[in-house]
């Protein structure tokens, strides 16, 4: 059995829990090294505290389980079964089920109408949550998530190199983008870690904006933010260029909230509290007059997921952990003046941090 489960089963015992039930795609893909989005079908992994655990999968994706080098036991089922009457006479049948029992889930991943059928697999069955356990295991990358999220950070950078090319008056946030994801998946990316971000002017001014039909114009900042998947593991880097000119005032936003984001990576150390790298970044912009303008948390880890526990937040006083992956990412928006953020992927290395992505962080103007 892989020393990811071993551990898991370590803890059930040490919680005196029966089983653990794991719903969540990305928390199956960490556990047993398939890859694979049911959507509205069941995939589950049952894993007992003393027993060998079992994967449940659509018929359609039993072979492809298999292939993804799982060498533990696979129940499918087709689209005319009920996979939760399959999985009951399973478990009957290698008298895993007791008159109570104690099943530990993802309280904030399963839904309630699953977790219901859950408990249909025994007798009186009691819930305890399995997610803090999960994020903290997942926390934590090992040599190989490090040198695959590397490899996925590179080419984020070489996302932002293609939308800086693709500039030229009159083109569009969407062209950009699908300039962008083009290039890239003809990279071999297995996909996008989210929908890819190209803002212009006012608009690079929302944290979140949407790209749209909006033209570039001399004097506008281009706000990218984007990521990629490859081989389950995401990146996530965002750059704020000008395009043609710049005014002293948007200079001023750039600058500062370039300063925010190199004194937070400095601050990054195993046993740090997470709120210091926040707190880090805060206090610059706030200093320079724009506290109001950043309404966002510094970062949030990353891995399997874009967005990964934990939160890091002002408030947040967890610690740094080596070997943690996550993002920073300040930014300043001002409305009808344009909006900054500069954003890496970081990993806590043993000596300080260790930055992933490395597209040039320098006020770059692109001449129109």
């Amino acid at each position: 059995m892989n020393l990811r489960i071993g551990k898991l089963q370590n803890w059930l015992q040490e919680q005196r829990i029966d089983f653990a039930f794991i719903n969540h795609s990305r928390n199956i893909y960490y556990l047993t090294g398939f890859d694979s989005e049911p959507h509205e079908r069941l995939l589950g992994l049952v894993i007992p505290a003393l027993h060998d655990p079992i994967l449940i999968c659509p018929k359609l994706d039993q072979a492809a389980a298999q292939q993804s080098g799982w060498s533990g036991e696979i129940i499918s089922y087709d689209d005319t079964q009920d996979p939760w009457l399959i999985l009951q006479d399973s478990l009957s049948e290698k008298s895993f089920t007791q008159p109570a029992m104690k099943v530990a889930i993802e309280v904030d991943s399963i839904s309630y109408s699953r977790a219901l059928r859950v408990q249909s697999l025994g007798g009186e069955i009691s819930f305890t949550d399995i997610e803090k356990q999960m994020n903290l295991m997942r926390q934590v990358k090992d040599d190989q998530e490090l040198q695959i999220l590397k490899e996925a950070a590179k080419l984020a950078d070489l996302g932002v190199e293609i939308g800086v090319k693709a500039l030229q008056v009159g083109i569009t946030e969407t062209e950009v983008v699908a300039k962008i994801e083009y290039e890239l998946k003809k990279q071999g990316i297995q996909g996008m870690s989210f929908d890819t971000m190209v803002l212009f002017g006012e608009k690079s001014a929302l944290p979140h904006g949407t790209p749209g039909d909006r033209k570039l114009k001399e004097g506008d900042l281009v706000l990218f933010d984007l990521g990629v998947v490859r081989q389950g593991y995401c990146s996530d880097i965002t750059r704020t260029i000008a395009f043609g000119s710049i005014t002293p005032e948007q200079e001023r936003i750039y600058q500062t909230v370039l300063e925010a984001e190199l004194t937070a990576i400095n601050r990054v150390k195993a046993g740090v509290p997470l709120g210091e790298i926040d707190r880090a970044a805060r206090d610059v912009i706030r200093e320079a007059g724009y506290g109001d303008y950043f309404p966002h948390r510094i970062g949030h880890g990353l891995g399997m997921s874009v967005h990964e526990f934990p939160s890091i937040t002002e408030t947040n006083e967890d610690l740094l952990v080596e070997g943690f992956v996550f993002t920073i990412e300040p930014g300043i928006y001002l409305p009808n003046v344009g909006g900054v953020r500069i954003e890496d992927d970081i990993v806590v290395g043993a000596d300080g941090p260790v930055v992933l992505t490395g597209f040039p962080k320098e006020l770059l103007i692109v001449e129109k």
